[in-house]
């Protein structure tokens, strides 16, 4: 897939250990605003998700091989209730599913949603920077605000774009789109920071330069081809670069919504 000039890319030297996807990228332009996916991005809920996931089909007596798991992770509940009767059939019990589903993953949370690492250190850097940020997400305004709270992060999220804020979710572009316009800049100095296929689907088709951090699942060649992959976000930190650099290269005011 040919690239476009709104795209980070890879083509420096692999770090030890690093795998075989995640070359040293470098961005095309200065970032004016960054824009996170939530689940599996900063917030570490894949894993419980799809434990609830496939606890709820089992509870039902109802089976998934992971390989179609794969194209639901991203998208937002909305687009699964039209996708769980095609992949299993019209009988199968979507409202009891989702029931079900909603109990185990409330349960698998019940100490709280922890952050990935680094989260919190780079959050730290980007206030102090000046750089605004924000977040994209296709869980419901209800779900995203009550784990940014459990995860003590949801103060720092003056602009939060969930499923609920718009007329399509990811892979759509919507989300992505009404995030650069609440943060006041052109989606194109935007970075996203996303973990899945349909993520980085809905910010490429947005225009934003996309960093990808794989989460539950390794990137696709096309997922490649649309992001610079890197292996966490202490290296999303550090392609940012320190919080004098950041604010110096990109001379923003406090986070704005």
């Amino acid at each position: 897939m040919d690239r476009v000039e709104t795209e980070l890319a890879n083509d420096g030297p692999l770090a030890a250990g690093a795998p075989p996807w995640a070359a040293a990228p470098r961005l095309p332009r200065p970032v004016r605003g960054v824009v996170f996916d939530l689940d599996g991005t900063l917030l570490e809920t894949e894993q419980p998700y799809r434990a609830a996931f496939f606890a709820a089909l089992a509870e039902l007596g109802w089976s998934l091989p992971d390989a179609r798991y794969a194209a639901l992770v991203g998208l937002p509940s909305t687009a699964r209730r039209g996708l769980l009767p095609q992949m299993l059939g019209p009988s199968f019990p979507v409202d009891a599913f989702f029931g079900a589903y909603r109990r185990h993953r409330a349960a698998a949370l019940v100490g709280g949603v922890p952050l990935k690492q680094g989260a919190s250190a780079l959050l730290d850097r980007l206030d102090a920077s000046g750089l605004p940020y924000g977040a994209a997400t296709s869980a419901s305004a209800a779900t995203a605000r009550a784990n940014l709270a459990s995860a003590g992060l949801l103060h720092r999220f003056a602009t939060l774009v969930t499923r609920d804020d718009v007329a399509r979710g990811k892979p759509a572009p919507d989300s992505f789109l009404r995030a650069a316009q609440l943060l006041g800049e052109a989606p194109q100095n935007c970075l996203a920071v996303e973990d899945s296929a349909a993520g980085v689907a809905a910010a490429h088709a947005a225009g934003m330069m996309v960093a990808l951090i794989p989460d539950a699942l390794p990137p696709t060649q096309e997922m490649l081809g649309r992001a610079a992959a890197l292996a966490n976000l202490d290296e999303l930190a550090a392609l940012l670069g320190p919080a004098g650099e950041l604010t110096r290269k990109n001379n923003r005011s406090p986070l704005r919504v």
